[in-house]
């Protein structure tokens, strides 16, 4: 600090570098900046930096010769542990736990004072508590000071040639949010790509939300397209603010597009975002969007040609919505409008692909040659019309192993199967509660294998396993869970024994109606006792 109080940032003033410039634009007195007549860009930094440690990196290789004792792994593990960077680390990484700001800022700065090295953790930490805190007023640092100490932090880590990585620039796009300026936030996340730092979902978040807030619609579209550009996939927080601020700007296609983006990458949506499709229908402007005369062979064909469940060609009709929350009968029919829900067919190349994938996530986790003998069998003694993921079936509201549960499930599926033969029962070697079955790597192995053999048989698969753990989200988002929705038969037992609960005969997804009308499906509710909540919204044509 100097000693008329202001901060001197020698490399920010002249710099044209949009990864620093957006500094010079936080408004007084979150940070005070002073010209600098030797300053550099951040580009040439970082490229000085990598140069210099690639340089000496080959030095030291090349030409050191000196022998030394050999050193175990254990204490030179010790040794970083116990010196200056290593204790700084640890504390850092408690502030980080317990979200102590002001703490984390006391180190760093005795660590400034004592000439301690800051390497890319220690300046990621910093600028991660600095970027994410949330103080309330009876605290001592104000937010504001939290801010500028940010900036200051960021700019050190440059002058210190430390490299970025993502997660510095995502917390540096923060610090621009967080300053009410998006604008910078984006210019941060499109440099990234100069730097050959890929761009991740949470470094576009501070620029989305930050014009959303704002109301900025067109600066918001911009950053989609950019993470489109990027291959960066939306989720449902970024499209529920998109689609609210579509819906406040009064842009109806644009309101149209993101309901079909969450029909295809989220299907069901939270309560919050059902809420913000509720605002849009029962809005004045929705009523107004709309044709009264539409082609319906066009309408019919987009339905064939998408599958089914939706057509693409707009809004339907014209008039005010009526929108309520209601649920589907067994054969999928609204409860409130009658309309008979469908079924969305699955590409059967997505099938085959779902299943390679699965091989290789398998062969990767599993003794290859296992499960490749196991292929075999199958293709020998498939295909089948049911199976069982048994330690599942009979574990259902038992202690221990009931195999006459799982019998009586074995029969039922004999019954209802078209060629009246036995499912496949998958079940570890163990074949009782405990032991090796209960071992968290051989329970993920045995659900590969009844999971593959569903697949590969296109069959139903009976298991109260929801698949939401690591192993399944590794395989998509995409694909699985409209897999699971028409294959996965669930189990209710009771005082009458175990019963069945097959597929649902229609998608759980967002579905848009030959004659307009929509239906929403929301999380709430999907379990054997609670039926799934949709939202209805139909206009008065519909109903007639």
């Amino acid at each position: 600090m100097l000693s008329n109080g202001s901060f001197l940032l020698p490399s920010l003033a002249r710099t044209s570098s949009p990864l620093l410039s957006f500094f010079v634009k936080i408004p007084l007195p979150l940070i005070y900046r002073q010209n600098h007549s030797h300053c550099r860009s951040f580009e040439r930094i970082l490229v000085e930096n990598i140069y210099h440690k690639r340089f000496s990196m080959g030095k030291s290789n090349r030409f050191c010769t000196m022998a030394s004792a050999p050193v175990s792994n254990r204490a030179t593990k010790k040794a970083r542990r116990e010196s200056p960077e290593g204790l700084l680390k640890h504390k850092f990484d408690m502030c980080s736990k317990h979200g102590d700001v002001a703490e984390a800022l006391r180190l760093y700065d005795e660590a400034r004072i004592n000439g301690v090295q800051l390497n890319l953790h220690h300046y990621n930490v910093l600028l991660y508590l600095c970027s994410s805190v949330e103080l309330s007023s009876e605290e001592m640092v104000s937010s504001d000071l939290v801010l500028k100490r940010g900036f200051e932090v960021f700019e050190q880590m440059v002058m210190d040639k430390v490299a970025p990585n993502e997660a510095t620039i995502t917390s540096a796009a923060r610090l621009a949010a967080a300053a009410e300026d998006p604008e910078r936030a984006f210019e941060l996340v499109k440099q990234m790509k100069s730097f050959g730092i890929p761009p991740k979902l949470r470094s576009y978040g501070p620029a989305l939300f930050g014009f959303c807030k704002k109301g900025e619609a067109e600066r918001a579209y911009d950053v989609d397209s950019h993470m489109a550009e990027s291959g960066v996939v939306p989720e449902e927080s970024e499209l529920s603010a998109l689609l609210k601020l579509s819906s406040d700007s009064k842009k109806g296609d644009k309101v149209y597009e993101m309901l079909h983006r969450l029909r295809t990458t989220i299907r069901q949506v939270s309560e919050s975002t059902a809420e913000v499709i509720e605002d849009w229908f029962v809005s004045e402007e929705a009523g107004k969007v709309g044709i009264v005369d539409w082609d319906v062979n066009n309408v019919k064909e987009g339905v064939r040609s998408g599958g089914g469940g939706w057509h693409g060609q707009g809004w339907l009709g014209i008039g005010n919505w009526r929108v309520v929350r209601t649920r589907m009968n067994e054969d999928g029919v609204c409860q409130s409008c009658n309309e008979k829900l469908v079924c969305i067919d699955i590409d059967p190349r997505e099938t085959e692909n779902f299943a390679a994938s699965l091989t290789s996530l398998a062969c990767g986790r599993e003794v290859k040659a296992d499960f490749l003998r196991f292929q075999e069998w199958l293709k020998r003694h498939g295909p089948f019309d049911a199976v069982i993921d048994a330690a599942n079936v009979g574990l259902i509201n038992q202690h221990t192993f009931n195999f006459f549960q799982l019998k009586s499930v074995v029969h039922q599926l004999q019954q209802i199967s078209p060629s009246k033969k036995l499912p496949l029962i998958i079940l570890h070697t163990s074949r009782v509660n405990g032991g090796p079955a209960q071992d968290p790597r051989n329970k993920k192995l045995i659900e590969m294998y009844w999971l593959y053999a569903a697949v590969s048989c296109n069959c139903l698969l009976v298991t109260n396993d929801e698949m939401r753990d690591h192993l399944f989200q590794l395989l998509g988002t995409s694909f699985f869970p409209r897999w699971k929705e028409k294959h996965q038969a669930r189990l209710s037992v009771s005082s009458r024994g175990p019963q069945l609960h097959m597929p649902p005969p229609y998608s759980n997804v967002i579905q848009e109606s030959e004659d307009g009308r929509w239906h929403v499906p929301t999380m709430t509710g999907d379990d054997l006792e609670t039926p799934r909540q949709w939202l209805c919204a139909t206009r008065a044509r519909n109903t007639d």
